[in-house]
């Protein structure tokens, strides 16, 4: 499919994200931002009138008039708005977690495949400067340990903390590791939400890989860092800073260097990536099977949290706010 030189977009969702998708879509050139879709129509307007397009109440009016859109509503609606514009042969960019289910993830993949179209998942983090800069220097890890954390923020409670910020790492992992998963042990709590606030995963790998993964909603600073160690080297990322440190081995020494690369915004290389992948109609970078696996383990890992809450609770040992 052959697209005009001015690619023409639409975001769906405007709130804390969405906006951003909707800035960075008039910053791009050969890119006409054509209109933002959103529930709430004070923020809807507000953001239109930001980037100089116009509003709509839904999708419907721009299905015949956009090449590529942004999916940035809550996550339970990601399935239905996604089907809508694939079905019309539209280009999507579809934030994380792709789907509630791995059905509708599923179903995602095969409507884009006979639509012949881009269905690119927004796992942000694959275009940190900091990630981008380590993938050449990472060849065989043995041992990864990531801290993900958060100050408690009401919005977003539509998932719990693995949906929201592990999966970030969990596809980080899937694309560091030449390898396949093998074993996953999960442990999660909720503490002032009904969903998980705090989870860890050990994930395993048929290489002997062990991943270690800590993530919280209520932490008392934001952090974002993964440390790598492999063979004589043991790598120190910070993806919030976009810092990288690695460590080697010097004859009898351990040398320390930075990692050279230019600070970036993750946002504005994702949705620029898109883009292109969709003038070459290439596959993007993060597919949407890439998507699709990184789902299946959080919901492995969120699996395992659910049955050993609903065991505690049967026990006694706890109870569910609001319950």
């Amino acid at each position: 499919m052959n697209y005009p030189q001015q690619i023409k977009a639409a975001v769906i969702g405007v709130g804390h994200l969405g906006r951003h998708h909707a800035r960075v879509y008039t910053e791009i050139p050969g890119v006409e931002l054509v209109g933002v879709v959103d529930t709430n129509a004070r923020q809807g307007n507000k953001i239109a009138r930001k980037c100089r397009t116009q509003y709509y109440e839904t999708i419907d009016p721009l299905l015949d008039r956009i090449n590529v859109a942004s999916v940035v509503v809550p996550t339970p609606a990601h399935f239905a708005v996604a089907e809508k514009l694939l079905k019309r042969g539209i280009n999507v960019l579809i934030e994380k977690p792709m789907t509630e289910t791995l059905e509708q993830a599923e179903k995602l993949v095969q409507l884009k495949k006979e639509a012949g179209v881009v269905l690119q998942v927004g796992h942000i983090e694959r275009f940190n400067p900091a990630i981008m800069a380590v993938k050449g220097l990472v060849y065989n890890p043995m041992f990864v340990e990531v801290h993900r954390l958060c100050p408690y923020n009401p919005r977003g409670t539509d998932v719990g903390v693995v949906l929201d910020l592990m999966i970030h790492d969990i596809d980080i992992l899937l694309n560091l590791v030449p390898s396949r998963v093998c074993d996953i042990r999960a442990v999660g709590i909720h503490v002032v939400s009904k969903n998980d606030d705090i989870a860890n995963a050990r994930i395993e790998f048929e290489n002997g890989c062990v991943a270690n993964i800590s993530a919280s909603k209520i932490g008392n600073k934001e952090m974002r860092k993964i440390r790598i160690f492999q063979e004589n080297a043991y790598i120190s990322l910070d993806y919030q800073n976009q810092e990288g440190l690695i460590y080697s081995m010097n004859g009898k020494k351990i040398s320390r260097r930075k990692i050279p690369f230019k600070k970036d915004e993750p946002l504005k290389r994702e949705i620029s990536s898109f883009i292109e992948c969709v003038r070459k109609h290439s596959e993007p970078v993060v597919s949407a099977e890439q998507g699709k696996q990184a789902l299946e383990i959080a919901m492995e890992i969120v699996s395992q949290i659910r049955e050993k809450k609903r065991l505690m609770v049967e026990r006694g040992i706890i109870k569910i706010p609001g319950q």
